[in-house]
């Protein structure tokens, strides 16, 4: 199993705190919720990414802001 290297991470916060991250990983992008074991899916983009972290969130909740890390 090859190690995979995260590049870059933004972390999610809602209005209690942090929410989640979301990774660049090899060129793609993946998200984790704080309550995830592991990561989920694969994705083009950034902005696909924060979009569905977002669709997993509970319904009615905010856009969240997203931070560099």
């Amino acid at each position: 199993m090859a190690e995979e290297t995260t590049e870059k991470t933004w972390v999610a916060f809602g209005p209690a705190g942090a929410i989640g991250s979301v990774h660049r990983v090899e060129g793609e992008y993946t998200f984790k919720l704080l309550t995830d074991d592991a990561p989920r899916g694969r994705y083009p983009s950034l902005e696909v990414a924060k979009s569905a972290l977002f669709a997993a969130l509970p319904p009615g909740s905010d856009w969240p802001e997203f931070r560099e890390h």
